[in-house]
């Protein structure tokens, strides 16, 4: 290696091929360790490339890649599967388990998501299949966490286990939903008979198919008045879901949810569904391993979560970690709240014991022991926190730099979010942050959490001017006391669309208000008396409009502005003093200093008014 001189400091170089692996978030700090260089030589090196960054701040891919590049270096940022796979490697904990022995897998249950539109009965079916009215829990009659359940029937004369996701219908669950859709083995799409194929219907059906998920139609309110099930057969066929009986190979089913109707058939068709395209098979004396569908902070009992276990069987006493979060199964709850000693594959479970709230999402996996889990927990955090830091960074050039002082400052807005549940959490954030009212104003969301709104919660908000937005959790007791003395603003929402409004007309008020011209009114000038008091006296006309004293004008000389922002001193009528002229009458108009008047001059008056956003 040589060590170049890039702006007057030296930094070792590589040969073009020298490979430098980095995780996400990593700092100029953590690259200087491993091209053994000073991180402060790096620093003025990407300041002479245009970026400025500190030796401890976390970069993003493209700022390593451009390093490397000038350095001599082929940076690879690690992936976040591969970073994965490291880790629990360094552990002695293998992920690639999807080669395992024939002759260790077993038959296990399908798991089936739900998807469609809002409101086209997805709950409502659900509620047919196990019989359970969910509905009457949730906020404006929309689903607004997932939830897993399995039920059992008979399919061939043989008992067959299904396992069932319900993810949130609202646009704004799109996160949630594409994660339903990669958790899953078959896909229900929900479509009304009475309303036909609608933008959430098509969503959900691009998630499916980018996971490449089998897909059963429920058409769904065949008894409903308009019912036209042929129709949504129709309109299916332009996103290549071709029904059996049009020669195609997806199953439409005729369903109604509210009257229970043909809902063994829908099972049936998932089923067959299942074997004819699926070999759905696992491993059931294994170590477990699945995805943590939901979680949330229930006050008895601590951080829960529901899993979904997809390797192993998961038995009470395992040390486990998910996500950032880690502990012992102190015990596991079925659907219906009873006790389980252990869940094989395709089985969601309700697991008490652990740390804290995992991300819905998250992976999860067994550990050998509780201070192994720890450990695992412990990277996965760090690592977490600095990809999110990377994440988080916006660069700015040196050109960029320049202009965005000139600029001035950009108004920010700062909001921590607080749920019932982490995939509402996740959810509403993916939704805040795609609300877009231009460069004038940034939006950022510093905290986030599942819980009751903390003390903590309330003085990061004072520190930093937040927001807190409880999204069916409240601040009690002496929090909500504090948070009102401190004058920190908690707005409450159980709906989530209410929420993003809010906070899109928050945004928009934050802007810096718009003004338009608004002509006022003309007058022509057909006279000019000269006054040693007043000066020039302009005897007009007015031609349209009104003419105000004080008003903001221009003189126009046959179509030519000869003078600008000339304020109207004085404004009479004969010897009166008067505040306004309209239209067809005659005044005598003072304009101040400014003298240079001739006949037919134009006075036109105007004013400044704000434009609303829209």
């Amino acid at each position: 290696m040589q060590a170049p001189t890039i702006g007057g400091v030296s930094v070792p170089r590589g040969d073009g091929s020298t490979v430098i692996r980095v995780r996400r978030g990593s700092s100029l700090t953590d690259f200087a360790d491993k091209i053994n260089a000073n991180p402060a030589s790096l620093v003025t090196v990407l300041f002479h490339l245009g970026e400025m960054a500190t030796a401890t701040q976390s970069l993003d891919e493209d700022t390593f890649k451009l390093l490397g590049a000038e350095l001599g270096y082929d940076v690879q940022v690690v992936s976040p599967e591969d970073e994965e796979k490291e880790l629990f490697a360094s552990f002695n904990i293998d992920l690639d388990y999807e080669e395992e022995d024939e002759d260790h897998l077993a038959a296990r249950p399908p798991v089936v998501t739900v998807m469609g539109h809002v409101d086209h009965g997805k709950t409502k079916l659900l509620d047919a299949i196990r019989s359970a009215n969910v509905i009457a829990t949730e906020a404006g009659g929309i689903t607004q966490h997932i939830g897993a359940y399995q039920i059992v029937t008979e399919h061939e004369g043989v008992e067959r286990a299904i396992t069932f996701i319900d993810t949130p219908g609202h646009e704004a669950f799109t996160a949630m939903r594409a994660r339903g859709a990669k958790v899953t083995d078959i896909a229900i799409l929900v479509v009304a008979a009475d309303d036909g194929v609608m933008p959430q219907t098509i969503e959900a059906l691009n998630h499916a198919q980018a996971a490449d998920v089998p897909i059963v139609v429920a058409v769904n309110k065949i008894d409903k008045e308009g019912a036209n099930p042929a129709k949504i057969r129709q309109q299916l066929t332009e996103y290549n879901l071709v029904a059996e009986e049009y020669g195609g190979d997806t199953m439409f089913v005729d369903v109604s949810a509210r009257e229970k109707l043909n809902i063994d058939g829908l099972l049936e068709a998932v089923l067959l569904t299942a074997d004819a395209a699926l070999d759905l098979r696992a491993n059931p004396d294994t170590d477990a391993r699945g995805v943590a569908i939901e979680a949330n902070l229930d006050r008895g009992r601590g951080a829960t979560a529901t899993v979904l276990v997809q390797q192993g069987t998961l038995h009470v006493g395992d040390a486990i970690v998910a996500g950032s979060a880690h502990g012992r199964v102190r015990a596991m709850l079925d659907e219906h709240g009873n006790a389980l000693a252990e869940a094989p594959p395709s089985r969601p479970v309700q697991v008490l014991g652990l740390s804290s709230v995992p991300r819905a999402g998250d992976s999860f996996v067994v550990a050998p022991d509780d201070r192994t889990a720890r450990q695992i927990a412990e990277r996965r955090e760090a690592a977490d926190r600095q990809a999110a830091l990377a994440k988080a960074r916006k660069r700015i050039s040196l050109e960029d730099l320049n202009e965005a002082l000139a600029a001035g400052k950009v108004e920010t807005l700062n909001l921590i979010l607080k749920g019932d549940v982490s995939g509402s959490v996740e959810a509403l954030e993916d939704a805040l942050l795609q609300i877009d009212v231009g460069d004038e104003v940034d939006l950022r969301i510093i905290d986030r959490g599942v819980g009751a709104i903390t003390l903590n919660n309330i003085n990061l908000a004072m520190a930093s001017n937040a927001i807190i937005l409880g999204f069916n959790v409240r601040a009690e007791g002496q929090n909500a006391e504090v948070a009102d003395r401190e004058g920190v603003e908690i707005r409450y929402y159980s709906v989530i669309y209410q929420a993003i409004e809010d906070i899109e007309a928050a945004l928009k008020g934050m802007l810096k208000p718009e003004f338009e011209e608004v002509s006022v009114g003309s007058a022509e000038i057909r006279e000019i008396f000269r006054s040693s008091k007043f000066g020039n006296i302009a005897g007009s006309i007015v031609r349209s409009g009104e003419i105000r004293r004080g008003a903001r004008a221009r003189i126009l000389r046959r179509g030519v502005v000869i003078g600008e922002n000339v304020e109207i001193v004085g404004l009479r009528r004969f010897k009166d003093d008067v505040t306004e002229v309209r239209e067809g009458y005659e005044c005598g108009i003072n304009l101040g200093s400014f003298n240079d008047l001739q006949l037919e001059d134009t006075i036109e008056t105007y004013e400044m008014r704000e434009k609303p956003r829209v």
